[in-house]
């Protein structure tokens, strides 16, 4: 008779163990897809200060102000959640509408190759940022399925694991942006 609880006290703690191994993973899958919105959003931040630099050439007395642009962004990584991407990328918006405004009195920059390119790369990164917040929704939804399944629910609570926040598909962000060129 002592074997049998034996037996059954390790299977259940051998269960507990794979759950909680099982939530680890899945949880750094988690931040693993924010960490991804958060390089794709610092590629476009790049890309931006890149255009500021070469727009620089064209009107150097608002280099300061060219500067000031990009100076107050946040930055996103794995910790971040969907509301500190959404600042994120209204800061960005705010930024590049900034720079629209400079840009606007030089349209010889607007023709440069330099800027056409860049922008071309601001689009690519927007679009890699649309497909991140997908691929991160898409695992968040695993997380949350897994936690909320028997017998995980069970323990998720009690090791800390609660449930993930979805990117909202909010009205500013259901077309992909136009920019000026």
């Amino acid at each position: 008779m002592g074997y049998i609880i034996l037996i059954i006290v390790v299977l259940i703690i051998l269960a507990v163990v794979g759950v909680y191994n099982s939530l680890v993973r899945k949880n750094e899958m988690v931040a693993n897809a924010m960490n991804q919105i958060g390089t794709q959003l610092q590629s476009r931040w790049d890309a931006l200060n890149n255009l500021i630099d070469a727009t620089k050439d064209y009107a150097k007395y608002e280099s300061e102000t060219l500067d000031k642009i990009t100076k107050n962004r946040t930055g996103v990584n794995k910790n971040s959640s969907p509301a500190d991407v959404s600042r994120e990328e209204n800061e960005f918006k705010s930024a590049l509408n900034q720079f629209y405004a400079v840009a606007e009195n030089y349209p010889d920059l607007k023709s440069s190759q330099v800027y056409k390119s860049t922008m071309d790369s601001i689009n690519k990164y927007e679009d890699n940022v649309r497909h991140s917040r997908m691929i991160y929704n898409d695992t968040v939804t695993s997380f949350n399925r897994y936690i909320k399944s028997f017998p995980q629910n069970l323990f998720a609570g009690m090791f800390g694991y609660g449930e993930k926040d979805y990117f909202k598909n909010e009205e500013v962000s259901n077309q992909a942006p136009k920019w000026n060129s």
